[in-house]
């Protein structure tokens, strides 16, 4: 069987073709990927689309049997409502209301699984990633925005829409006055902590500030004052920090210390070291979990 997968982030597009035997239980195997720049819908689409056409024709190996879409948001996810897989309020310019999925299916003419980027890249983790173990755990991908996908004794959490995690409002760190990059909440968690907010903050990326930047103590108390917050309303066993920005070495485990600090007299168990250890940890799928669960979408909507 082939899957076709796609991770549609607000910059880029990553597409992919897996082989896989039909299992949810084994990995898929990778056969080809590519980077699209997110321009136009027009451009971006069409490009992701020409890739899978392309990639079919490739070693005789025929086309794709499912697709899987994981793709920025918000988007519309109830499969009642006519705008279905369909992109919604995002500030990326040009790329409200463009239905997504719709174009897919009409374009390749395959049955078409779709969630939102994080959901996705938290079904990868649930089957072949850090999360196996895992029936109530959050996935948090911390980049060009914030957002968290949710497991609940086992089952991704939608609900009105879907979770937003990254734009819960958080406590203002002492002596930061930097206002917030949200267009719509300003100094909410992804206002404050993005990507583009440590830009703005610093005036340089964050790939560019050295490891001993106050930039990164700055943004470990903005993570473990929302992972807190999580840990509270949803009492996840696991929490896995992705993400340009979650994947900065030791950022998770300053993260975790500050959650333990915050938690354990209120938590008994994030006092015991074991537990408070592996509570706060990276995704196994790295930069591909997105990907590969868009992958995981695919095979998972075969038993649905």
């Amino acid at each position: 069987m082939i899957i076709a997968a796609i991770e549609a982030g607000g910059t880029k597009f990553v597409c992919g073709l897996f082989a896989s035997a039909g299992s949810e239980a084994s990995r898929p195997r990778m056969l080809e990927r590519a980077v699209i720049p997110a321009t136009t819908p027009e451009e971006t689409l069409g490009a992701a689309a020409d890739f899978f056409r392309s990639a079919s024709r490739a070693e005789e190996r025929g086309g794709p049997d499912l697709l899987g879409i994981g793709c920025f948001g918000p988007v519309d996810l109830n499969p009642q409502s006519p705008s279905f897989g369909s992109i919604t309020s995002t500030p990326k310019s040009g790329w409200r209301d463009v239905d997504v999925a719709g174009y897919f299916r009409r374009e390749l003419g395959l049955a078409t699984a779709f969630d939102t980027d994080v959901n996705a890249a938290a079904c990868g983790e649930r089957l072949w990633g850090a999360a196996r173990e895992a029936e109530d755990f959050i996935y948090l991908t911390v980049g060009t925005g914030i957002g968290g996908g949710v497991f609940s004794n086992g089952l991704v959490v939608h609900g009105l829409g879907h979770p937003e995690l990254g734009h819960i409002m958080v406590r203002r760190v002492r002596g930061d006055d930097y206002p917030g990059c949200c267009p719509f909440h300003r100094d909410c968690l992804e206002g404050l902590a993005s990507g583009p907010a440590i830009e703005a903050r610093w005036g340089a990326k964050g790939e560019s500030l050295a490891d001993s930047h106050q930039a990164w103590e700055l943004e470990a108390r903005y993570l473990a004052e929302a992972l807190a917050c999580y840990s509270l309303v949803l009492s996840p066993r696991l929490i896995l920090l992705g993400g340009g920005v979650g994947l900065r070495p030791g950022l998770a485990e300053r993260v975790r210390e500050l959650v333990g600090k915050e938690l354990s007299p209120y938590i008994p168990q994030l006092a015991e070291e074991r537990r408070l250890s592996s509570f706060v940890a990276r995704p196994s799928l790295g930069a591909d979990a997105g990907l590969y669960g868009a992958a995981a979408l695919a095979l998972r909507s075969r038993r649905d």
